[in-house]
């Protein structure tokens, strides 16, 4: 069962008895969690029907003893487990799972694993509860993402801006929606969210970032190129270099990986690099201005810096002129 339908049911109040929920993207498992212990109950029902626990301080026994229990004065009595990947025997919860009150709401949030699903406990769960399992998006399904989430809260965002974002961001959806919520606290329902915008509530600077760097270097503009490095380096605490040579070496892979897909259908070219395909004519330009051997030098040069941003062979303590060094090679 995805994460919308489970939603939907919760704020139509059909509830089932146990919510497993796991997976490698902890945002959906903390959306659900949320949505339960905020709408099952009323505020006053709470203080005697609602208990959260941990899963390293607890044991499988006390949970289920405490599942057992019957609500007071409420319909329902929710216990909600938090990091429940750090139960010990959670085996042990296959008793409950086979046999569970009807008037209680066990809710496990076990991230960034899954249960074993040979195992019969998890046979009980299909059976009597609401499995819950998602993966971790690429980095390139993030700016659809921004766009839909954006989308549902009514508001309009260029693919352009939502790979910005991205950039800056990372694929942390829990931070990207808490950064997003500061757009949406502020403007009304219907704005587009423009590159202004984003600097005003996000902090991205519209141009001196990651994304702008990338497009400077691929189009091989060296004043451009520079301007954004010198700003960085005047700026070092806001973009520090292991962030900066993490960016550069994906953008440089993806460039290589965009030589093996040339004149393959776009749809191909995208899934290979893993970019969004609006941004393939980028990557063209960008293999047009870098030979394979190129390419290959320039990861040899982030590599060196790499080790020399971190004392390895450096007698320079500046990272601001290691950057300017790096760029001058990369370019020329």
């Amino acid at each position: 069962m995805n994460h919308q339908k489970i939603l939907a049911d919760i704020s139509a109040r059909k509830f089932s008895p146990i919510y497993f929920l796991c997976g490698e993207e902890p945002y959906y498992i903390d959306l659900i969690c949320q949505a339960l212990e905020k709408q099952v109950l009323k505020e006053e029902e709470r203080e005697f029907n609602q208990n959260v626990y941990y899963g390293l301080d607890v044991d499988v026994s006390d949970i289920i003893a405490e599942a057992r229990k019957y609500p007071m004065m409420a319909e329902y009595n929710v216990v909600i487990v938090r990091e429940a990947q750090l139960l010990k025997n959670i085996d042990n919860l296959e008793v409950y799972f086979s046999n569970p009150v009807k008037s209680t709401i066990l809710v496990l949030c076990y991230k960034n694993k899954k249960l074993d699903k040979r195992k019969s406990g998890y046979k009980a769960l299909q059976k009597n509860g609401t499995y819950y399992e998602n993966k971790k998006l690429y980095e390139n399904q993030i700016p659809d993402w921004i766009n839909a989430h954006l989308g549902q809260a009514g508001y309009h965002i260029s693919v352009r801006n939502a790979l910005m974002i991205t950039e800056f961001l990372g694929s942390d959806l829990s931070n990207i929606s808490n950064e997003l919520g500061k757009i949406i606290l502020n403007l009304p329902q219907g704005a587009t969210i423009t590159e202004d915008v984003i600097e005003e509530y996000i902090g991205i600077n519209k141009e001196y970032n990651s994304f702008e760097l990338n497009n400077a270097l691929g189009h091989r503009n060296i004043v451009k190129t520079n301007r954004i490095i010198n700003y960085f380096g005047r700026n070092e605490k806001k973009y520090p270099m292991p962030l900066i040579m993490g960016n550069l070496f994906t953008h440089f892979s993806k460039i290589i990986k965009f030589h093996y897909v040339q004149g393959k259908p776009r749809a191909e070219q995208a899934a290979f690099v893993g970019v969004h395909p609006f941004f393939l004519k980028d990557y063209e330009i960008a293999s047009r201005n870098y030979t394979l051997k190129k390419l290959v030098d320039i990861v040899d040069i982030l590599h060196n810096y790499d080790l020399k941003s971190k004392g390895v062979g450096n007698s320079n303590p500046s990272n601001s002129e290691l950057m300017k060094e790096m760029v001058y090679l990369i370019l020329h």
